[in-house]
C-alpha cells in the first residue's frame, strides 16, 4: 500500500486541464462514489446498535477501526449487512447522480461501474431500483479487491475512473489510467489527481 501524507488540501477542486470526457471512455466506482454508503453505515450504527458520537467527518481513512471509537463487532456487522444487501435502511445514491447516469446513457451504453465488493448482486439489485428500466445498460463488476480493478479497466480500454480512495488513485495513475477523485473526509490527503465534490460537478467534465 502507498504511504500518503495525511494533510488537507482546502476542500479545493483541482483544475481538469483536458477537454471534455469521452464517455465511452470512462468508468466509475460504486461506493463512495455512485452510492453513499457510509452515511449508510452511521445510520445503521446508530439506530441498530446504539452507537452516538461519531460524524461522517470523523471517517477519515478506510481502515474504519484505525479512525472512529467503535466496536471491532459492531464495525464488522454494519459492513455485513451493507455487503450483503440485508439492511433495512435505505442506501441513497449521492446526490444527482442517478440522473448524470441516465444522462450519459443518452450518449453512451453501456455504463461499467467497478467495485472491490466481492458480490455483485446486492448492487446489481439496488440499481434496479434507483435506475429503473435504464439499470440494463448498466455494468457491474465486482473484482473482490481494489488491487484488480486497475486490470479490469485496462481490459475495457477506460481511460478515466471516478473513485474515492487515494491508494487505488495512485495505482490507476501508474498503469495509465486517470483519475478522478471523488471528494470524501477520507481522501483529504495531498494529490496530484483532477477532484470533484458532487455529481453536478463530475457532469461538467463529462461531453454529454
Amino acid at each position: 500500500m502507498r504511504a500518503i501524507q495525511r494533510e488537507n488540501i482546502g476542500g479545493e477542486t483541482l483544475p481538469f486541464t483536458g477537454s471534455r470526457i469521452d464517455p465511452t471512455r470512462l468508468a466509475f466506482d460504486f461506493d463512495g462514489v455512485f452510492a453513499d454508503t457510509m452515511h449508510l453505515f452511521l445510520e445503521i450504527a446508530h439506530q441498530e446498535f446504539q452507537v452516538d458520537g461519531i460524524r461522517y467527518e470523523d471517517i477519515t481513512c478506510y481502515d474504519l477501526e484505525s479512525c472512529i471509537d467503535m466496536d471491532f463487532g459492531v464495525i464488522h456487522a454494519v459492513l455485513e449487512q451493507i455487503l450483503e444487501g440485508s439492511h433495512i435502511i435505505p442506501l441513497r445514491p449521492m446526490n444527482e447522480a442517478p440522473g448524470v447516469i441516465s444522462r450519459i446513457l443518452r450518449r453512451h451504453a453501456p455504463i461499467l461501474f467497478v467495485t472491490a465488493r466481492t458480490d455483485p448482486k446486492p448492487v446489481i439489485k439496488w440499481m434496479k431500483e434507483v435506475i429503473g428500466q435504464n439499470s440494463s445498460a448498466i455494468e457491474i463488476v465486482a473484482t473482490g479487491t481494489y488491487d484488480r480493478k486497475v486490470e479490469v479497466l485496462l481490459d475495457r480500454s477506460v481511460s478515466y475512473f471516478v473513485e474515492d480512495r487515494l491508494e487505488t488513485c495512485f495505482a490507476l495513475d501508474a498503469a495509465g489510467v486517470k483519475p478522478i477523485v471523488y471528494r470524501q473526509p477520507w481522501n483529504r490527503a495531498l494529490h496530484p489527481f483532477p477532484e470533484v465534490g458532487s455529481w453536478e460537478e463530475l457532469q461538467r467534465l463529462i461531453d454529454i
